[in-house]
């Protein structure tokens, strides 16, 4: 059963401000009162992140993607170090023009934020249903020219990656 954005805002607020209250140790009126400002301000920012493109997100797809993201870090810098220690340096920089095909805003940033997080890659700009992307050589892009991280991160919003 889903709350309603008023149910999830009262929640919220109460949670923050219970813990506003424990942490700060004092219960004086103008304390308490900013403790609610406080809490209704970031219970309404909160609550505003939770009603838009969050309702399709599946925690446990997450928890599946957070290993393979961790697993690629971990090639990518290895293969980074090895590119680095070579002396020849076979580096050959390009930027790269990929359009996604992904619909939540936060599926979005997250992809964006996994390019950059994986070493030889980042993330420059993102337009729209396109993102501008460095890589170092033709092997750090590999993840996403093949399409195979878009369509993990889909998988984490139960979408389709491509049409």
């Amino acid at each position: 059963m889903k709350a309603t954005y008023l149910t999830q805002f009262i929640m919220n607020a109460c949670s923050l401000f219970a813990v506003w209250l424990v942490l700060s140790g004092r219960y004086d009126l103008p304390h308490v009162m900013i403790g609610g400002i406080v809490a209704c301000g970031v219970a309404w920012l909160n609550t505003r992140l939770q009603c838009s493109s969050v309702h399709h997100f599946s925690l446990g797809r997450l928890l599946i993607y957070a290993p393979w993201l961790l697993g690629r870090i971990v090639a990518s810098s290895l293969h980074i170090t090895k590119v680095i220690l070579s002396p020849s340096l076979p580096i050959a920089p390009k930027m790269i023009h990929y359009q996604m095909h992904l619909k939540p805003e936060l599926a979005i940033v997250l992809l964006g934020n996994s390019i950059t997080l994986t070493p030889g890659t980042i993330t420059v700009e993102v337009e729209g249903d396109h993102l501008l992307v460095h890589a170092l050589d033709e092997a750090s892009c590999e993840d996403l020219t093949s399409g195979r991280m878009e369509r993990r991160m889909a998988g984490v919003f139960k979408e389709e990656a491509s049409p």
